[in-house]
């Protein structure tokens, strides 16, 4: 009987080769392209080159909608932030990628699941993992884990030859001085000259989704965005679909030169590497977001969660999004986020983000307690205890041990 796979294939140079060369290895190839809404690719094309090289069958399912609404907009509501600056887009989706692949597999009778990504990277542990947590038998294969597979193929010279002795049509050259993956949420750029420090990133990096800050308009454009606990609904006051808002954000934050960041990230195998990233939409929503939840969610919750969130980023950029542990911090916080509902209204200027207003049923912020003026309901003769109870420890300690001053 022959072996089949399922393979997560982009159309790129490496799935395109991996394509050939895995029924070279006697596989029947189910080639997958997950449409997470690549804002740069020609998906027909995609297909038919799948086609042209032999795929056992090909098809693209499209999960945009699932990506924004199941994905994105949870880790969103954690403020999740990988290092403090990275919002996770290629993170986000790796998941949702190896489950359909899956599914496919499922359905095809498919034993094995391959992907494209590298033995360096962070990718292989996100699909790995989130592959053997939804099928524990699954086979997965790697082929640039595999030494016969990097002799084969040392580097980009060697790929583009065999694409060339096996008819693969490909855009890729020897000379392109960074790789990419987008997806709805963002778009990455690594490798190549990106991986010399003293280059700068954002000047040589040709972005997809936006227009840099010097190029924006000289006039600010504001917006408004909707949220119900924790989601995103609505803009300019409008009911949208999750993928609606995340695109029309795009669309806005990238002709206002919104959300590029250039980074040096610490990856899961243990190297530090840098990456250029962009993600206008995605930018905005957080900062959305946060004016939001600081009027309804309370101090005590909300400190709580921002000492949680960088454990959720860290989970989600390693891989570990099917696990207990992550299943039961997104039950938490859809518990925390039943109140942060409310609109805020955004003023976007150069790559600058700034509040114009913003408003909740729920909100906290009670002006009469917190004015500066004579009266309401605080009486600050009340402080005076609150600080002889909060200061007792301190007094104890300084007479028993006295400090230096």
């Amino acid at each position: 009987m022959k072996k089949s796979c399922v393979l997560a294939y982009s159309g790129g140079l490496d799935t395109s080769v991996i394509l050939v060369w895995l029924q070279e290895q006697g596989y029947d190839v189910h080639a997958v392209y997950v449409d997470l809404g690549q804002p740069c690719e020609d998906r027909q094309a995609v297909l038919e080159k799948a086609h042209k090289c032999g795929a056992a069958t090909a098809q693209i399912i499209d999960v945009r909608e699932e990506l924004c609404r199941d994905f994105a907009f949870p880790v969103l509501a954690w403020r999740a932030k990988y290092e403090g600056i990275y919002l996770l887009g290629t993170s986000i989706a790796r998941p949702l990628i190896s489950k359909v692949c899956l599914q496919v597999a499922r359905d095809v009778g498919a034993t094995a699941y391959a992907h494209g990504a590298t033995g360096k990277g962070n990718d292989q542990c996100r699909f790995q993992l989130a592959a053997e947590a939804l099928d524990p038998k699954i086979q997965m294969i790697a082929p640039w884990r595999m030494p016969e597979f990097r002799k084969a193929f040392p580097g980009r010279t060697e790929l583009i030859a065999y694409c060339e002795k096996n008819d693969i049509p490909v855009k890729a050259s020897t000379a392109k001085p960074y790789s990419s993956d987008e997806n709805v949420l963002h778009i990455s750029y690594e490798a190549g000259k990106l991986e010399y420090l003293d280059v700068h990133g954002v000047e040589l990096v040709d972005f997809g989704m936006g227009v840099s800050p010097q190029q924006a308009p000289d006039a600010a454009e504001e917006i408004t965005i909707g949220f119900e606990s924790g989601v995103p609904r609505t803009l300019g006051g409008q009911e949208l679909t999750a993928l609606e808002i995340v695109e029309q954000l795009n669309a806005i934050g990238g002709r206002n030169g919104v959300g590029r960041i250039d980074m040096v990230e610490n990856r899961f195998v243990g190297m530090k590497s840098r990456g250029v990233y962009e993600a206008p939409g995605m930018t905005l929503l957080y900062d959305a977001h946060m004016y939001v939840e600081q009027l309804t969610i309370d101090r005590d919750l909300a400190h709580l969660r921002d000492r949680l969130s960088p454990e959720v980023a860290e989970m989600v950029y390693y891989g570990f999004w099917y696990t207990p542990k992550m299943d039961a911090l997104m039950a938490f916080n859809r518990e925390a986020q039943k109140p942060v509902t409310g609109e805020v209204t955004l003023s976007l200027y150069k790559g600058n983000i700034s509040v114009v207003k913003r408003s909740s049923p729920y909100s906290l912020y009670d002006a009469e307690i917190a004015t500066m003026e004579g009266g309401g309901s605080y009486n600050q003769d009340d402080a005076e205890g609150f600080l002889r109870i909060q200061g007792l420890p301190s007094r104890v300690q300084g007479m028993v041990r006295p400090r230096a001053y």
